[in-house]
Parts: C-alpha cells; structure tokens; sequence
C-alpha cells in the first residue's frame, strides 16, 4: 500500500519490555480515539486493503485520534496484550479519555483482553477473531462488543466468533458476512461501514462529510 498519502506521524513507543513502532493519525484537540490491533503476520497487519489505515484517516476528520502498533511478538498473546495497553496509555496521555479498541484475527483477543482491564476503553470491535484467549470477554459488560465475521472464513471459522458471543455480556452485535473469508475482500464496503458507523456511534462522532471510495 502507498501510505505517503494518508496522515500519520511514524513514531515510537519505548516500554520496559521494548519498542513498539507506531502509526499516530492525530485529530487535534480529540478526546475519542481509536486503537487498531492487527493479526499474527505482524507488522501493520490489516483486513480488507488495509482497511485499518484508511478508516484510522478518515477518523481524524471526524475530530478522532487513531493509533497503529507493531507488536513485539505476533505469536504471543500476553506480550501483544502488553502492548495494547502501552498504546492506550500512550493515547491517554494525550488526553484521549475515551478509547475504542478494534482488533482482526489474533488482535481480537488481544483487544478483549486489553478492554477489559483499561478503564479508558468505551468499547471493542472484533473481525474474524480467534476464540482462544477471550474467556474474560464478559468482563468487557457493560460496554458495548462488535463482532464481524465471514462466513466462508477457513482460519477462523464463524464458530469462533459465535463462541465469543455467548461468553460475552450485553450489548453486544454479532454480524456474520456469508460471503466473506477471513480478510474480508470480498465485503469491504460492507465492514467499512459497520465498523465506521459504529465506532462513531460508541465514541459520539460527527456525521462523516463524506463516504471514501472503496
């Protein structure tokens, strides 16, 4: 993906456990956020072309502050989850007191677990989330969970996501894409809305000017 367009600062986060490098899409004088978590590839891991990136753009218009993060380690969950929440605090810090965190694939479980235990976190999307690691989702009640799947999704199939759904509290909204796999490229209009409209709905945002041309 050519990034030269969108508007991020490239920047690093340093931690007692190690560095983190960062995307900051920075809304001045935002007070919501948004904290994307990606998948097992690491590195700036997103579904639908690079779906993340454009909708962490399209965010600071709308008076949001987004954060991207390259994990430590994309296999190792209590590491990532240490990563997350030097993310939020890294947004916190910058007086974004209310934090919405969306997470793809392995990143699902990583934004539950992370939610859970952030008193900054409003709320948390979930794309094609692994079922491993969500036990404590019910611990996220009662803040709002979105989960989106694809129904042909053959790395994480739909059962996971339904599984998740029955640990977790209300509310919640469970979406099932039939005709999607697991990064979503064949629902990309679809997931952008969803999960546009409904970060803007958690975090209070204005109406978008217009829609991006996907």
């Amino acid at each position: 993906m050519d990034a030269s367009h969108l508007r991020f600062r490239g920047l690093y986060l340093y931690t007692q456990e190690g560095t983190l490098a960062c995307r900051f899409y920075e809304a001045p004088g935002a007070t919501s956020g948004v904290l994307f978590l990606g998948g097992v590839a690491g590195g700036f891991d997103s579904p639908g072309r690079d779906l993340f990136d454009r909708i962490a753009d399209e965010l600071v218009d709308r008076g949001a502050s987004s954060l991207r993060l390259r994990y430590r380690s994309s296999s190792d969950l209590e590491a990532s989850v240490e990563d997350a929440l030097a993310g939020i605090e890294f947004l916190v810090q910058r007086r974004i007191e209310r934090i919405v965190l969306v997470g793809f694939s392995f990143g699902g479980a990583v934004a539950i677990q992370a939610g859970a235990a952030s008193p900054s976190c409003v709320g948390v999307a979930v794309l094609a989330t692994q079922s491993a690691g969500t036990s404590g989702v019910n611990r996220l009640a009662p803040r709002p969970l979105l989960l989106i799947h694809g129904g042909k999704d053959n790395i994480m199939p739909p059962e996971c996501a339904e599984l998740v759904f029955q640990r977790a509290g209300e509310p919640r909204r469970l979406v099932i894409l039939p005709n999607a796999g697991h990064c979503f490229d064949e629902a990309v209009a679809e997931v952008h809305d969803l999960l546009t409209d409904w970060i803007a709905g958690v975090l209070v945002l204005p109406p978008a000017f217009s829609r991006a041309s996907i």
